[in-house]
């Protein structure tokens, strides 16, 4: 195993972050690599905790000789977000300087494009060349998995369509309950990957086996625990067995089973006024149209204070919020459907 850091200085004297990143060297140069980050969003860190264990296995497998592939793994991404306290809490998925998301604005390119990515970097931001820096690298493997969390969720990922659906046995070695189909125009980390990987140099491609960029949503971000980051970290074990990254006798290859459905299929709950939160339906939960969802305490007190929140179409509670109170249009849950929800859904992010 080799332990390198990226170093990233401030825009302000006298700070510097530093990213530990972890490379492993495969033993088959024809075996795929695989790049692995967790916490772009700083305080998103199931899949922090995840890598802690993961790479405990992987020093042991590197010992006896079992890596094929080259790994790279990125277990805590974003020091600039990791520093960001405001009123007791981290601020982890915006900087604060810009007020961008921290997964959002990365640049698309080709693939043949990648050494540009670093050009002209001390004229940029840090948040910047982190960016970059982190893009770079991932671009330099065959697959991509970026680990994020929600915030009351299941387990599920967002796979642009060209991956699709080769990477099902991620969703089966992870157990996922839902796989959402992205359409990889957006400019988040794992959709500028996946636009590189599509655009290797000419015209955009519509499958591209053999590769993979993927946005891992593990659970809530609660979810973390000893045993569920291990049974996780088993889970990616798995993944990397059957892609042959790493060799492991006893893999046994799973189906997956749960739905995979488009973006135009996620109706997205939002709070039409603002109110406290009772909702009456959990995640994973199957609902149908006309089911309440929430009801919302909108005048406490009065006889005619509450508003009813009911689903759409028929689909899976996938996420919820953890907040009790609402402002007009948050975000309450988003149903898995079975249809599309709308026709009017702009290509892109769900949310900001």
């Amino acid at each position: 195993m080799e332990r390198s850091e990226i170093i990233i200085g401030g825009d302000t004297a006298g700070i510097e972050w530093r990213v530990p990143v972890y490379r492993f060297k495969g033993s088959d140069a024809a075996a795929p690599s695989v790049y692995i980050q967790a916490a772009l969003h700083s305080n998103e860190l199931p899949g922090t905790a995840l890598l802690h264990f993961f790479l405990e296995r992987l020093r042991k497998a590197d010992g006896e000789g079992a890596i094929r592939g080259d790994i790279t793994v990125v277990p805590q991404a974003n020091p600039i977000g990791l520093a960001q306290s405001h009123f007791g809490e981290m601020q982890g998925r915006f900087d604060l300087g810009s007020r961008t998301n921290f997964n959002r604005d990365f640049p698309l390119v080709a693939l043949a494009g990648r050494d540009g990515l670093l050009e002209g970097l001390e004229r940029r931001s840090a948040a910047d060349r982190l960016k970059r820096t982190l893009l770079h690298t991932a671009l330099g493997a065959d697959l991509v998995l970026d680990l994020h969390c929600d915030d009351e969720s299941l387990q599920y990922a967002y796979i642009d369509e060209a991956f699709w659906p080769e990477a099902a046995d991620l969703a089966s070695s992870l157990d996922m309950q839902a796989v959402f189909l992205s359409d990889g125009e957006s400019t988040a980390f794992e959709e500028a990957v996946g636009h590189a990987f599509k655009h290797q140099g000419g015209d955009k491609l519509k499958s591209v086996p053999g590769r993979l960029a993927t946005t891992v949503e593990l659970r809530g971000r609660r979810d973390v625990y000893p045993d569920m980051a291990k049974h996780d970290a088993d889970g990616l074990w798995t993944f990397l067995a059957g892609r042959g990254i790493v060799a492991d006798p006893a893999h046994q290859a799973r189906t997956y089973a749960g739905p995979a459905v488009p973006l135009d299929n996620i109706e997205m709950v939002r709070a039409p006024e603002p109110g406290t939160i009772l909702f009456h339906r959990d995640i994973g939960e199957e609902v149908k149209a006309g089911d309440l969802l929430a009801t919302l305490i909108v005048r406490p007190g009065e006889a005619d204070g509450t508003l009813e929140v009911t689903a759409r179409h028929d689909g899976l509670v996938a996420t919820r919020s953890s907040a009790r109170h609402a402002r007009r249009g948050d975000d309450l849950m988003k149903i898995a459907c079975r249809e599309a929800t709308r026709k009017d859904r702009k290509p892109g992010t769900l949310e900001d």
